[in-house]
């Protein structure tokens, strides 16, 4: 899941980035107002994380914007003001939800996954496929009965193709969901981690899960038609 996080204060962005990413996230950060909103009017983001004491354009403007511009994904408010008088005002002009600072991580990271989960037309916290099963919260990947070690970006890339579960996910929207800004188009990295995903998950197993449909993409499923392994 990629995530745009607006925060101005740059020590407060470091340490939130690196807890994020350290969960698997793929993490763009935006220092004020225009540059948020210009960044998710150039990429695909999950859940957008928004302060709202920022320069130029404070968090309140920027979520009027952005739902302006047609952009429904989760927003998610941070901010050092608790009055219930700011609170109604931000939800009322599109946030999704709204969280005082100082937080703590973990409830972050719970409302995140409630918000993913509703952008998600309301997905289980397991996500499960034929025998695989993906625990979101825990971040743990189970093939029957055996638990496999994933590394964190191999999570991320198995998740994503599980909310997306029979669907066919062209190369360009997992660079856009799993990897974030500093990704680079012309690497073979996508190609490696699915094949590094493929013999952690389906090695050993009759039924091939993880499919690749020949220009177009990769897909998640337990149908073979037309479909290669």
């Amino acid at each position: 899941m990629r995530i745009l996080l607006v925060e101005d204060e740059p020590g407060a962005a470091w340490m939130l980035a690196k807890g994020l990413r350290e969960q698997t996230y793929a993490v763009d950060v935006a220092a004020d107002g225009d540059a948020a909103i210009y960044q998710a009017s150039v990429n695909d983001y999950d859940l957008v994380i928004l302060d709202v004491m920022l320069p130029h354009k404070d968090g309140f403007e920027v979520c009027r914007e952005l739902r302006k511009g047609g952009l429904t994904i989760p927003i998610l408010m941070l901010t050092a003001r608790d009055a219930v008088q700011d609170r109604i005002d931000g939800l009322d002009i599109g946030a999704d939800d709204y969280l005082t600072k100082p937080f703590d991580f973990h409830e972050l990271l719970a409302r995140m996954r409630a918000l993913l989960r509703r952008g998600h037309a309301l997905q289980p916290e397991t996500l499960e496929i034929a025998d695989l099963s993906i625990d979101t919260r825990a971040r743990r990947v189970r093939r029957g009965r055996r638990q496999i070690e994933l590394t964190g970006k191999e999570y991320a890339l198995i998740e994503y193709l599980a909310r997306r579960a029979g669907e066919v996910v062209s190369r360009t929207e997992i660079a856009e969901h799993v990897w974030d800004e500093n990704f680079d188009p012309f690497s073979n990295l996508i190609e490696v981690y699915m094949q590094r995903l493929r013999r952690k998950i389906d090695e050993g197993h009759a039924l091939k899960l993880l499919r690749t449909r020949r220009g177009e993409g990769y897909m998640l499923t337990v149908v073979n038609d037309d479909i290669h392994a």
